[in-house]
């Protein structure tokens, strides 16, 4: 079994289903058949797209990381936390993180890191591009992955390969984000 994939656990996967059959959600599209990549999800816009990236995980069964804000991970959820995939950052410090998971890609054999480029729930002016610096200097691709609550579900796009050139391949990843409404459509970032 890649490593990839958690063995299977019946509870945590009623868990993630039973969610998102509650909330109306559906997922579409497959991941790709790949031992590391970097995964974005966005439009992210409100505190449900963690619950819905949970709830996709243990459909899904992924052994994936992410980050998240160091102050979800104290007492009593951090544990927790922990156990889902996260590692906490400290945003007021300057860490190297983009080193820091190019590192994770090289020390592991098979890694998934999930992200979301906007770094926060907020409306942003731009996307943090630690994602894109991540892939490129790890040689991994990007696979990109919207949440659409206009017409409830998940959707697993494209794999994109960076090339290097930074605004060429933030317009395309645009592109594919465009159509998607996030719970929030006024926080949306769409690079105009």
């Amino acid at each position: 079994m890649s490593g990839n994939y958690l063995p299977r656990n019946r509870a945590a996967e009623w868990l993630g289903r039973s969610v998102l059959k509650l909330m109306g959600w559906r997922i579409e599209g497959q991941l790709p058949k790949l031992d590391k990549f970097v995964a974005i999800g966005a439009h992210h816009t409100s505190n449900w797209d963690f619950v819905i990236f949970i709830a996709l995980k243990f459909v899904l069964r992924l052994n994936a990381r992410w980050f998240g804000k160091h102050s979800i991970f104290r007492w009593p959820f951090g544990g927790l936390m922990r156990s889902w995939g996260g590692i906490p950052i400290r945003r007021d410090r300057q860490l190297n993180t983009v080193e820091q998971a190019i590192q994770a890609f090289r020390e592991h054999d098979e890694f998934i890191l999930v992200l979301s480029p906007e770094g926060t729930r907020k409306k942003v002016e731009r996307w943090k591009m630690g994602f894109y610096h991540i892939a490129l200097g790890a040689g991994v691709p990007i696979v990109l992955g919207a949440l659409d609550y206009q017409n409830r579900r998940v959707v697993i796009g494209p794999t994109f390969l960076p090339t290097g050139d930074e605004k060429a391949d933030l317009t395309a990843m645009l592109a594919f984000f465009r159509p998607y409404v996030p719970k929030k459509p006024e926080y949306a970032f769409h690079g105009d």
